[in-house]
């Protein structure tokens, strides 16, 4: 007897799942007001150097600041740098005190910001970039030199995220969906008051880091305590409401930046509502397939009955029978634990496994390279995080229609080609240009969340059942580590200042090629076995020997 059959006999789809998914819909939106929170959080508003001695009088500040601070290129005052000695401007005898124009011969000299910088409040009340340091052993002031620290926060959360779902995968095998689930929680709850309260950059680090791979949790744990409650029909509809849930949080975190603009705050509004998650886990229910998985059947005959009774499907005494649920339990403990080896050791395998890796670091790398950089688009921070979150909902909608008509290949290399035509298009947008740039931009971040839609749904299908988790966990990995470089491929303006965009299409494009090398999985029936996988292969895969271990079903 297959656990798919006591699930059929107490309700595959109806109240207790939809409640199931209520419960887990909290996380799935927690989780995008986190990856995305730097767009907030790191912000860095327009400064300049602080230097003593200004003019109250405001109109003279002006031609006081040109007297001090460099121009750059683009005719801006210099935000990082100041002249060493005040400059004189045309037309004006107005010099800083103690000059005289004998000492401005030659080319003039400037220097780093001494005393720090004032920053412009209008938008940001503060932010980690405009933290002002107590003492220089603690600093913070993450602009001009320093910016790269900035940036490199994204990138430790994005690493701490990686790390996590390796963790949080092989204990809640173990231990159990709920109970790391409920460790999910609470490290996320304290970890994420303890960033609030960083007196320094290290510690800021140090905690979100560790925030992020307490949320890995979260990443890992809800979708297969969903989907173990599932018949393989309703899944995908549970895969709807989950990336609405996401779009939800998108859009709520810009709502929530906007009404808190001081960085601690906004770190505890968003930390704060792991609090009643931890309490709605009293309704959660376990896994009932991985309790069976460890033997321990009255728990699971439990949570059975309770999913009977809320789905309106009366069993009698003879429905759920000991013997059934220990037929069931042996089954599930005999099969062998898949492992990443197992992708790469038949070649059709292998073959997917290498582009999918490919198609999944570019997903990532281009999603979180656009949604983590919302300016110079015309808008402020929080309209372009709310149009950001607005096209996710419409873009996934219309994913569910291409890959029936066009197919997953298609639509995944058609989603990724988009992306960087978006982009390369956006190189050629003048300044002046604006409301070019956010079109672009909305486009390029609309094709971006097809993709990573698509990817979700091409991969699962592409994989035998056997490994399909294994294989969801390798790729998914691979895609958190090209998110934690995307916010560092931002730093390469500081070469050339379109390469960052370029770097961003240049992968979407590879990603999208590779995509074009995995077969069509549409109208295909999903493979079981190893060998359903091979079978499929072309010759010029099928001549070499299948050397994998035969995997009980």
């Amino acid at each position: 007897m297959r656990f798919e059959e006591l699930l059929d006999q107490v309700g595959s789809f109806g109240a207790f799942q939809l409640w199931n998914v209520a419960l887990l819909a909290l996380p799935r939106v927690l989780l995008p007001m986190h990856f995305l929170l730097p767009v907030f959080l790191a912000a860095v508003p327009s400064h300049r150097c602080a230097l003593p001695g200004a003019p109250a009088n405001f109109s003279h500040q002006d031609a006081w600041l040109e007297a001090h601070l460099p121009q750059e290129p683009d005719g801006t005052l210099s935000s990082c740098l100041y002249f060493t000695h005040s400059q004189a401007l045309p037309n004006t005898t107005f010099w800083g005190v103690g000059q005289s124009p004998g000492q401005l011969e030659g080319e003039p000299s400037t220097a780093p910001c001494p005393q720090g910088w004032d920053y412009d409040r209008s938008e940001f009340s503060s932010t980690i970039a405009t933290e002002a340091p107590p003492c220089l052993s603690l600093q913070w002031d993450l602009v001009c030199e320093q910016k790269g620290l900035n940036k490199a926060t994204s990138t430790f959360f994005f690493a701490g995220v990686l790390v996590g779902a390796v963790a949080f995968g092989y204990l809640s095998d173990r231990f159990g969906r709920r109970r790391l689930l409920l460790v999910a929680y609470v490290s996320s709850l304290v970890l994420g008051l303890a960033s609030a309260a960083s007196v320094s950059y290290v510690m800021f680090v140090i905690t979100r880091t560790l925030t992020g791979t307490a949320l890995a949790g979260f990443t890992i744990i809800v979708m297969p305590l969903e989907m173990e409650w599932l018949d393989v029909g309703h899944r995908t509809v549970a895969g709807v409401l989950s990336g609405t849930f996401w779009t939800v949080g998108v859009m709520l975190l810009a709502l929530v930046g906007y009404l808190i603009r001081d960085w601690r705050w906004l770190l505890l509004a968003v930390t704060l509502p792991c609090a009643p998650g931890i309490l709605s886990l009293w309704w959660v229910p376990e896994s009932a397939r991985w309790l069976l998985t460890q033997g321990r059947v009255e728990e699971a005959h439990r949570y059975l009955l309770r999913c009977a009774r809320l789905n309106g499907r009366p069993i009698g005494e003879d429905g759920l029978t000991q013997e059934a649920l220990d037929k069931v339990a042996t089954r599930e403990r005999v099969v062998r634990r898949p492992s990443y080896l197992d992708l790469f050791r038949t070649p059709r395998l292998r073959h997917i496994s290498l582009c999918c890796m490919v198609m999944w670091f570019g997903v990532n790398f281009s999603y979180y390279g656009l949604s983590l950089n919302v300016s110079g688009l015309g808008l402020n921070v929080y309209q372009t995080q709310l149009l950001f979150g607005a096209v996710e909902l419409p873009s996934k909608l219309l994913v569910y229609l291409f890959v029936h008509h066009a197919g997953r290949r298609l639509t995944q290399a058609g989603a990724l080609l988009g992306t960087a035509l978006a982009l390369g298009i956006s190189l050629l947008v003048t300044s002046g240009m604006g409301p070019w740039s956010t079109a672009l931009a909305v486009t390029g971040k609309g094709f971006s969340e097809a993709a990573f839609t698509t990817a979700y749904l091409f991969t699962s299908e592409l994989y035998p059942t056997v490994l399909r988790q294994t294989g969801m966990g390798l790729t998914s990995l691979v895609g958190r580590l090209g998110g934690s470089l995307a916010p560092l491929a931002a730093l390469l303006d500081g070469v050339w200042l379109s390469l960052p965009k370029l770097t961003y299409a240049g992968i979407a494009l590879l990603a999208a090629c590779t995509a074009l090398l995995l077969p069509e999985t549409r109208q295909a029936q999903l493979p079981e076995t190893i060998q359903d996988v091979e079978r499929s292969a072309p010759s010029s895969l099928q001549k070499e020997e299948i050397p994998m271990k035969q995997v009980q079903d």
